[in-house]
């Protein structure tokens, strides 16, 4: 790695920490992230990349809502059944939702689990299409989409907006990640494109954001 690289990366992960210091003094993770006017009971949510689950108890706890959780590891997959196997409000999918269906092979590494980082123990998983889905389990409208699913983000995002889903979904709460290849152009691209039919309630760059249906 050349200097100015070096010197580029540095700037760039000091950008990045400023920006999650502003977002924990926000306290963002218990506002921000759970804080939205139009759910209720009857609401449907979606969260993409369920992980422990912490999200998906916090988000049903205020409003008691209908949330579909997807996580195709295994291990967090089986811990997610455990911890709502008494909530039938809450439904946990052993698979992803994208762009279209296919095989993949994930790496397992925490809340950083991902396809795209290709470190540490691996499993096949099973990615759903996104619009297929919706259409099986007759979800004509989503409340709120939470996405958190490590680099992928971008190719579900371009997908929904490409075959004119975003209209369907009213929040649209997403964490873009910065190690996929071209990943500041293609977020603000994605980000142009959903000012068509959303507004931006609140950025954090790189660590959250939230688009609210106009």
């Amino acid at each position: 790695m050349g200097i100015f690289q070096k010197i580029k990366k540095k700037l760039f992960s000091s950008e990045i920490e400023k920006t999650v210091t502003r977002w924990y003094e926000a306290d963002g993770e218990n506002t921000l992230r759970i804080d939205y006017d139009n759910l209720n009971e009857n609401s449907i949510v979606i969260d993409l990349g369920g992980y422990k689950g912490e999200w998906a108890s916090n988000i049903y706890s205020k409003y008691l809502c209908n949330v579909f959780v997807f996580e195709p590891a295994s291990f967090f997959y089986q811990k997610l059944k455990k911890r709502f196997e008494r909530n039938p409000k809450i439904r946990i999918h052993p698979f992803g939702l994208g762009d279209q269906d296919k095989d993949e092979k994930i790496y397992l590494n925490a809340e950083s689990t991902s396809i795209h980082k290709k470190k540490g123990k691996s499993e096949n998983i099973s990615i759903k299409n996104f619009a297929t889905f919706l259409k099986q389990n007759n979800i004509k409208k989503i409340d709120l989409i939470k996405i958190n699913i490590e680099g992928s983000e971008y190719d579900l995002l371009e997908f929904i907006i490409k075959n004119d889903l975003a209209e369907q979904i009213e929040n649209i709460q997403v964490q873009f990640h910065n190690f996929v290849e071209n990943a500041e152009a293609r977020m603000k691209q994605i980000q142009n494109d959903l000012a068509n039919t959303h507004t931006q309630t609140y950025q954090y760059k790189f660590v959250w954001e939230n688009w609210k249906l106009k």
